[in-house]
């Protein structure tokens, strides 16, 4: 799809549809307002008489016959004002753009003029990127493996906002290009989520890595085999890549957009390609969901995708070790000791916990760099999706002060995280008897024992981390993430590093040194 900004007036503008939005119980405002006084009342009409009230997402359809270019009108419910904001937005559009598909017509025009909607926002730009990016993400399909009546997949190939205010032209023309960027990388990390284990394997998604950095001059990857890692000491990963004759992968992803002085960020993504849970084999149930199990590593290289198409002038490191955990003759057991990267040994308690093994060593390798910070995010624990449900990321974390400036990008982008405690206590369920730490600390705090496991790999840096399990693939569909694969972390990450000011990180850690 392309996404095309004009300078015209809607109300002028020729289309097969143009979408207008409206607020329950309010007066028409904005594009609405104007394409309703151009048609004589059409949209009036519709409200007075009890088909359309402005409901959160509702659509009415209306056809003009004639009275303005476009030839359909869809208005689509903003809900109360007093409740709005950009979530509402991005499904608002989503659900447009859906039906607008439904219609299986090609393409649809719009306006940013939505009344005082952006006097709520107070920000243009973010009232269109937030367009832009419920058009994109809710039109999402992953059609890569339908050979069946191909050509009854219905796609939108234009979508046009048209504006003819001047001073707001440029303003929604750069607007409708970051978040377009944005959800493009989101695309990407859903695709790599989507696909098959037997065709997403370790190498494959190191393949498209290297694919990444050709086409784009400030991204440099490299990619560890087992012998290198073998050398290195990365036993933990190796550990749990033995059972399967697919080669582990550790990919290394750097992007300089920054000042040479400037310090790296530290991106680790948990990559497994396919979990079975290894000897402590998973139930067959729903097992096939377990391709996803990359979704971080797939939100860090879609991460680094945008910043570089965006040129953020920012310094990220995305580390990826990427591996299948299956049974097999060479597979590691419960009761093995690993010793990892850091030098420290890990009692293995059960395998279906090799989440935190390989980001034991991709965490230990991240100090190589010395990063500013630390951010790892993971499909890590069913005991999160107990907690917090399939909507909500679980935050821990070392650094309060990154945590926050996480926080804040979650609220802008709707890629909502609650923070989970990580106090000492938990720390006493992870010691071994036998070794330094066990892998798995029981049932009981699951996902907190797994944080404070992968405390002990950070060191001395900032660090936070992402527990992804339940957002990360969706069995039902929500307003602008079709169900599957959710590309949860892209967003949140961008916005982040959107935020990041290296200057201000150094002169605050001076002057209050940990």
């Amino acid at each position: 799809m392309e996404v095309l900004v004009k300078k015209a007036n809607l109300a002028e503008f020729t289309s097969e549809v143009s979408v207008v939005f409206h607020f329950e119980g309010e007066e028409l405002g904005g594009a609405a307002e104007l394409l309703d006084r151009s048609s004589g009342g059409l949209i009036s009409d519709v409200i007075a008489g009890g088909d359309f009230e402005g409901k959160l997402f509702q659509i009415s359809l209306i056809y003009t016959r004639g009275l303005i270019p476009t030839v359909r009108i869809i208005v689509v419910g903003l809900g109360k004002k007093a409740d709005f904001n950009l979530e509402k937005l991005r499904g608002a559009f989503s659900g447009a753009a859906q039906q607008v598909r439904k219609l299986n017509l090609k393409g649809f025009a719009t306006s940013m003029d939505l009344g005082d909607l952006t006097a709520i926002v107070q920000h243009l730009d973010r009232v269109t990127e937030a367009a832009v990016e419920g058009v994109f993400l809710g039109l999402y399909q992953f059609t890569l493996f339908k050979t069946v009546e191909r050509d009854k997949i219905r796609e939108i190939e234009e979508f046009v906002i048209v504006e003819d205010r001047e001073d707001a032209w440029e303003v929604i023309r750069s607007a409708a290009e970051t978040a377009e960027i944005i959800s493009r990388a989101v695309y990407f990390a859903r695709d790599l989520v989507s696909t098959p284990g037997n065709e997403m394997t370790p190498a494959a998604m190191a393949a498209k890595a290297e694919e990444l950095a050709m086409t784009r001059r400030n991204v440099r990857v490299e990619v560890l085999d087992v012998p290198k890692m073998r050398e290195l000491g990365m036993n933990a990963l190796l550990a749990v890549a033995r059972g399967s004759d697919e080669p582990a992968s550790f990919i290394i992803l750097e992007y300089r957009g920054g000042r040479d002085a400037d310090p790296f960020i530290a991106l680790v993504g948990k990559g497994l390609t396919f979990d079975s849970g290894g000897i402590s084999i998973k139930p067959s149930e729903k097992m096939e969901e377990m391709k996803s199990d990359m979704a971080g590593g797939a939100a860090v290289i879609g991460a680094i995708m945008a910043v570089s198409d965006m040129n953020l002038p920012v310094n990220v490191v995305g580390l990826i070790p990427a591996t299948e955990n299956l049974p097999g003759g060479n597979a590691y057991k419960p009761g093995d000791i690993l010793r990892s990267l850091s030098g420290k040994t890990i009692e293995i308690l059960t395998t279906d916990a090799e989440g935190r093994l390989i980001l034991a060593d991709a965490l230990t390798y991240a100090g190589k760099y010395k990063p500013a910070a630390i951010i790892d995010i993971a499909t890590l624990t069913g005991a999160c999706v107990v907690a917090l449900g399939n909507h909500v990321i679980g935050m821990m974390g070392t650094d309060d002060r990154l945590k926050g400036k996480i926080r804040a990008a979650a609220d802008a982008t709707g890629e909502r995280v609650w923070e989970m405690p990580l106090w000492d206590d938990y720390h006493e369920l992870i010691k071994s008897d036998v070794a330094d730490y066990k892998n798995s600390g029981g049932r009981a705090g699951g996902a907190i024992t797994a944080a404070a496991f992968l405390s002990k790999f950070v060191g001395d840096y900032p660090w936070v981390h992402l527990d992804i399990a339940g957002p990360a693939w969706l069995e039902k569909d929500r307003p602008y993430i079709p169900k599957g694969a959710s590309g949860v972390g892209v967003r949140l990450f961008v916005q982040f590093l959107r935020d990041w000011r290296p200057d201000q990180e150094s002169e605050s850690r001076n002057q209050n040194p940990e």
